[in-house]
């Protein structure tokens, strides 16, 4: 395998400048495109413990929430299934070796936001992992409905729970040689941001490796 160079930062500057174009230049895609018996949305960990409180909270996420929130009044008008996968751990979970503990089952950091919650209309599907695509709940609404091969993905982290679920749904697809469409809404997605976490690149590093595996970006759907 070849070393990881550290000898072109001008190369690599350049290549971060023009995917953050190629960001900006996205168009928006009209929502009477989607056709609801094809299609469902996928809200992922738009809950407390991700936003407004916890370890693993971050404000600048809540800045997608009316986002989420309009198009999920869109899809229910529309007949258009929505899945809400929301982390909700045991206590002794696995996944607390890599993370903080956070979104433990039965608080306040495992419940979706308000502002979701008002819209209704979704089926919740709780999640032990940062990859929702691995609940047995998740799986049983791909398998009862075979017709739904279009997928919108919003909510976070862009880079961990959403980019996990994206690319194994689109894999899974794949390796039955079914078609699938998977839509994010740039407006509707979001990751965290600390030290050793910075958000605008992993933001953009999601984009690329999503980009290239089949995923399909929007700005927004109007």
């Amino acid at each position: 395998m070849r070393k990881f160079s550290t000898q072109t930062p001008d190369t690599c500057r350049e290549t971060v400048c023009g995917l953050i174009s190629e960001i900006k230049g996205l168009s928006s895609m009209d929502f009477s495109e989607l056709v609801p018996e094809k299609t469902a949305l996928i809200a992922v960990d738009v809950v407390n413990g991700f936003i407004r409180e916890g370890a693993m909270s971050s404000p600048i996420i809540e800045g997608i929430i009316p986002n989420v929130a309009s198009l999920m009044e869109k899809c229910k008008g529309a007949g258009i299934p929505i899945a809400a996968l929301a982390d909700c751990h045991s206590e002794n979970c696995a996944e607390f070796a890599s993370f903080p503990p956070h979104c433990i089952d039965g608080t306040s950091e495992s419940e979706l936001v308000d502002e979701l919650k008002a819209v209704g209309g979704y089926f919740l599907i709780k999640k032990n992992s940062t990859n929702g695509f691995h609940e047995k709940d998740f799986m049983h609404e791909l398998v009862r409905n075979p017709k739904v091969n279009t997928f919108v993905v919003v909510g976070d982290c862009t880079d961990i729970c959403v980019m996990q679920l994206c690319l194994t749904l689109k894999t899974w697809f794949t390796a039955q040689d079914r078609t699938s469409e998977i839509i994010i809404p740039l407006n509707c997605v979001e990751t965290y941001d600390s030290p050793d976490h910075n958000a605008d690149f992993m933001n953009i590093a999601a984009y690329k490796i999503m980009k290239d595996s089949g995923i399909k970006f929007v700005s927004e759907i109007i």
